[in-house]
């Protein structure tokens, strides 16, 4: 295995697992969840609108312009807002562990949209999710120790939905978008899901410290950790590589342990042992027989295949 693939990979995982610390100080500047993802869009399209000019990256096909102009309205928008949403009503730790429902999500839209086999471990893969978001959210009510987690009906639901828009990045790239390098596909998809998120966004008076953590969290969690998970990829099956990115909700439980006490009970653990176990299956289940892909394998491997 190459051991720098892995460290940019690794690396990755680091910086997403820093979206819930980094959001959370946001909020506690009176920052709403949906204008955070708004600037995380906007800052986030700036960083690769100068990496696409450099690399003269730019120019698209006007018959992808409808893929990208979807592609923006659900996996930047969509994903954004809910995945902001859900750490602000559920918690940095547990909108982690629901963000990675995504292979479930994976499992049954490729066979729904792009007619692959659901396999008996692709099932189990689905299954575990499901029982482990039950554990999450039904465990606590049903058999008490809910540690120091409150999970409500809606900051499950936007959880749930992060994930499954976050699944969508391996449907869009699969189906659509292969022609184009990492910083073109976010060149043009980025300020769609800014425009979107407009309407519903409630400006708040920023702070100079809030505008600073605006930018840090889009260079950080949005540019860097694309770009430094792709550059991982070009070094590594992507199988691997999502192995090694679910580091990511391991990061940020810690980090919310130690910055705000966030805990599981029981329950909670058990649940999300299932679904990282879900993770590991699938793509163990790739590592076998090379067919299980990353849902984050939109661009380089899965959409373009040239460098960030």
């Amino acid at each position: 295995m190459n051991l720098r693939g892995c460290l940019y990979v690794l690396a990755a995982a680091f910086m997403w697992g820093l979206i819930g610390l980094i959001s959370t100080f946001i909020f506690a500047e009176g920052v709403g969840p949906l204008e955070t993802a708004f600037w995380r869009a906007v800052f986030g399209w700036v960083f690769f609108l100068a990496h696409a000019a450099r690399k003269r990256q730019v120019r698209v096909s006007p018959r992808d312009a409808m893929p990208l102009l979807l592609f923006g309205l659900v996996c930047i928008s969509v994903f954004y807002g809910a995945y902001q949403v859900a750490i602000s009503e559920a918690g940095v730790a547990l909108a982690a562990v629901l963000l990675y429902t995504a292979p479930a999500w994976v499992a049954l839209l490729s066979w729904l949209v792009l007619r692959e086999q659901l396999t008996p471990l692709k099932l189990a893969c689905v299954f575990m999710t499901i029982a482990g978001v039950s554990l999450i959210s039904l465990g606590p009510q049903l058999f008490g120790d809910g540690g120091g987690i409150r999970l409500d009906a809606f900051g499950l639901a936007a959880g749930l939905v992060s994930g499954f828009t976050y699944a969508l990045y391996y449907i869009f790239g699969k189906k659509y978008l292969s022609r184009y390098a990492t910083p073109t596909i976010f060149v043009y998809a980025m300020p769609v899901g800014a425009l979107t998120l407009l309407p519903f966004v409630q400006f708040s008076h920023k702070t100079p410290t809030a505008w600073l953590l605006l930018v840090v969290l889009a260079a950080v969690t949005s540019y860097g950790a694309f770009s430094a998970y792709y550059a991982g990829l070009k070094r590594l099956e992507a199988t691997r590589a999502a192995v090694l990115a679910t580091f990511e909700p391991l990061v940020a439980a810690v980090l919310a342990y130690i910055f705000f006490a966030e805990r599981f009970g029981v329950w909670g653990y058990a649940g999300s042992a299932l679904i990282i176990g879900a993770v590991f299956l699938v793509v163990g289940g790739g590592l076998r027989g090379g067919s299980t892909q990353s849902p984050d394998r939109t661009v380089t491997d899965q959409i373009g295949g040239e460098e960030t």
